[in-house]
């Protein structure tokens, strides 16, 4: 059997003091809805990739918890440290905690990770281990009974493992959004066999990438299982010792979905006064997107944006207005 890797991707550039706010996050619209959304506070994001730099100063507030299914430091399930930097880069995208004029922040910068390190410091894990990492995050409590709510998985195979859907099948049924890469092989928008797996799962929402101009990424996936889209390249974020690095591929894209559903998980279920399902949760993320214009097999619903619902409600307003000041004039 095959193991399963990262989704491929790019090393921009690594640096010491990105912007503040992260461009991503800007073009998501995830700061306008921090204060209803209470920064994602009360969220447990599992995160499964490389692990994640523990004491990275943006990072360790955010750490609930974590687990290695890996054999790096000879397979000692207590140690998930990051040796590669991915799994670092997507839980900053996700969590980046809100410090004084220091460092970034994520998308929902007061939610909480839980790191499930299931690939190594080669991007390499097995099929075994990322089930068993599913499985983890979904029997997973904190000391104070905190539950997983998202689970973000930038990684992916070539094959439909039955194990592995039943898992990311567990997690939905249990009524947390599973978050996949759709993968970065792609190379026309038009081909609809651009699959890898978990992503490729119906019951999963897979993530696309597009760049800061609203275009999708050439290296993207196109298949017809495309939920939406987030920004994938150049995305700043954290990095290994303390640092900071801009990375491309769909990798990228998924933690900014994954960070959202937290905020969204905050808005919906204050205004609905109850837990919502899993299928409630991604109406209401799906809702927080605007069509490109490209096939659906590469952007899905559309890019995800997160304040579109108050700018429509007051777009309504403004033209409420309008018409009603022109029947008072006729």
């Amino acid at each position: 059997m095959k193991n399963i890797h990262l989704i491929p991707y790019r090393v921009e550039q690594v640096t010491a003091a990105p912007p503040r706010i992260p461009e991503g996050v800007r073009m998501i619209q995830a700061p306008e809805l921090w204060e209803s959304a209470e920064h994602g506070k009360g969220n447990v994001v599992a995160v499964l990739d490389t692990g994640c730099q523990t004491d990275h100063p943006d990072l360790t507030a955010r750490i609930a918890g974590g687990r290695n299914f890996t054999h790096d430091d000879g397979g000692d399930p207590e140690r998930f440290e990051d040796y590669n930097g991915h799994g670092t880069h997507v839980a900053g995208t996700v969590a980046a905690s809100l410090r004084d004029e220091e460092g970034v922040v994520g998308v929902a910068p007061l939610a909480d990770l839980l790191v499930v390190k299931v690939l190594d410091k080669e991007g390499s894990g097995s099929y075994e281990g990322i089930i068993a990492g599913i499985h983890y995050a979904i029997d997973w409590r904190g000391p104070e009974g905190q539950k997983t709510t998202v689970i973000s998985m930038s990684l992916g195979g070539p094959e439909d493992h039955p194990e592995l859907y039943e898992a990311v099948k567990r997690a939905v049924d249990a009524g947390i959004p599973v978050i996949c890469a759709a993968g970065n092989e792609g190379d026309d928008a038009h081909d609809t066999d651009e699959f890898a797996y978990p992503g490729a799962y119906g019951e999963v929402i897979q993530v696309g990438a597009v760049d800061f101009d609203r275009r999708i990424a050439p290296f993207s996936n196109t298949n017809n299982e495309i939920d939406l889209v987030a920004p994938g390249i150049n995305i700043y974020s954290t990095y290994l010792e303390g640092k900071y690095a801009s990375l491309s591929g769909t990798s990228m894209a998924t933690p900014h979905v994954s960070g959202a559903l937290a905020l969204i998980r905050n808005i919906s279920e204050r205004e609905f006064d109850r837990e919502l399902t899993e299928a409630e949760l991604y109406a209401q993320l799906v809702r927080r997107t605007i069509p490109l214009g490209y096939p659906k097999t590469a952007e899905g619903n559309g890019l995800l944006a997160l304040d579109i619902l108050n700018k429509f409600e007051q777009l309504f307003k403004i033209l409420s207005n309008s018409y009603a000041n022109g029947l008072d004039r006729a």
